[in-house]
């Protein structure tokens, strides 16, 4: 087991030594992790593990090697893990009972309403449909069911109806290392490419060379010309976090393929919609940002601009200023995105959702309308469209 652990390491880029899988061995020996699961993966981690940038693909062997591992079965302290007790807590309605229950009718009110009832509640409330609390109806709380509501307290997103998200949440980066299963997206990516020649005279011309020396009597002239570079400039803007999760996976593989194609390539985050700004970093993304006015300023507008994301959030997001699921923004996230497309006349919208999908849900909607249509699936045949549509 713990052989097959080291080399599906290996075999997964994660440059893990012979010498650290010895060192893990002997921490076994002198059972170090104790039994216990949770012990044995960070052990496991902090020995085998050197560069932070690897630990998702670590989790990812790890859970592959390791599913379904338990504590020995005459282990007489057991505790229940918080999550079967979580769990308990979650309110599931069929799709009649749903309908039955309706919204507040506004941002405003919502926000309104919950000030209210954080003032007058006094404890901890479970089920209903009026307080803070787990397992309702109610608009606010986690674990329950509200057409529109403010999500506190819980760890992800269940019914994707939440305009509001009272927790901290933390994203990962793409990986832009990801080795593709087929080629055929970097070869949809290529139809973008514009070739200028520039800088040091190094590469051979040869049909230069030959009339030079033909009309030299002979004699050899070489003539040189500039290496040809792929001039196009792509601005690349990733939604991360959320309902994106699902799509991690295609979005790492459009990432990592527009990594190795364009030599001209800026990218940033963004969750749900653009807003007053954006970042480099999911780490540190509460921390350093760099405000959209300034990389409007920055990237001139011969780069084309590629959004990448499902667009599924509340319409609020989009439309009203303090709409943002995260934080308060002045402006309305159209007003920014608006910005964005005065500035980039060469624009379009990878949407990793299936397009049976799109005319069903309020925010795609709104977002196709805002890009004049220049929505288009991200599968091979919406690549196709986006790039014709970007090289107009």
């Amino acid at each position: 087991m713990f052989l097959q652990f080291f080399t599906e390491l290996r075999a997964a880029k994660v440059p893990v030594s012979l010498k650290e899988y010895l060192a893990l061995m002997e921490a076994m020996a002198a059972e170090l992790p104790a039994y216990d699961v949770d012990n044995f993966y960070y052990l496991s981690r902090a020995i085998l593990v050197k560069d932070e940038r690897n630990l998702d693909k670590f989790d990812r062997v790890f859970g592959h090697c390791f599913k379904g591992l338990e504590a020995p079965a005459d282990r007489l302290e057991v505790e229940i893990p918080a999550e079967w007790l979580k769990k308990l807590a979650k309110k599931f309605l069929t799709p009649e009972e749903k309908k039955m229950i309706e919204a507040l009718g506004g941002l405003d009110k919502l926000l309104e309403l919950l000030n209210q009832r954080l003032a007058e509640q006094k404890g901890r409330h479970q089920g209903g449909k009026k307080w803070i609390g787990t397992a309702g109806t109610s608009p606010f709380g986690a674990y329950g069911y509200n057409p529109e509501g403010v999500r506190i307290g819980q760890d992800e997103g269940r019914e994707a109806r939440a305009v509001k998200i009272w927790d901290k949440r933390e994203f990962k980066n793409l990986d832009d290392a990801v080795v593709l299963g087929t080629r055929n997206i970097k070869i949809a990516l290529r139809r973008l490419r514009q070739f200028a020649r520039e800088g040091a005279e190094l590469e051979l011309d040869l049909p230069d060379t030959i009339r030079s020396t033909a009309k030299n009597a002979g004699y050899l002239d070489l003539k040189l010309v500039p290496e040809r570079h792929n001039a196009v400039k792509v601005l690349l803007l990733l939604d991360v976090g959320g309902s994106m999760n699902t799509h991690t996976r295609t979005c790492e593989e459009i990432f990592s393929a527009a990594r190795a194609e364009f030599k001209h390539l800026e990218y940033y985050y963004f969750h749900n919609c653009i807003y007053e700004a954006l970042w480099r970093d999911n780490r540190r993304r509460d921390t350093v940002k760099i405000e959209t006015r300034e990389i409007i300023n920055t990237y001139g507008p011969d780069y084309k601009l590629i959004f990448v994301g499902d667009a599924t959030m509340s319409p609020y997001e989009i439309t009203a200023p303090g709409g943002s699921i995260e934080h308060w923004n002045e402006e309305a996230g159209a007003t920014w995105l608006q910005r964005l497309l005065e500035t980039y006349k060469h624009a379009v919208w990878l949407n990793p959702s299936p397009p049976k999908y799109w005319g069903s849900t309020p925010s795609i909607q709104l977002m196709h309308q805002l890009l004049a249509g220049r929505m288009f699936p991200l599968t091979l045949e919406g690549l196709d469209q986006a790039t014709r549509e970007l090289r107009r």
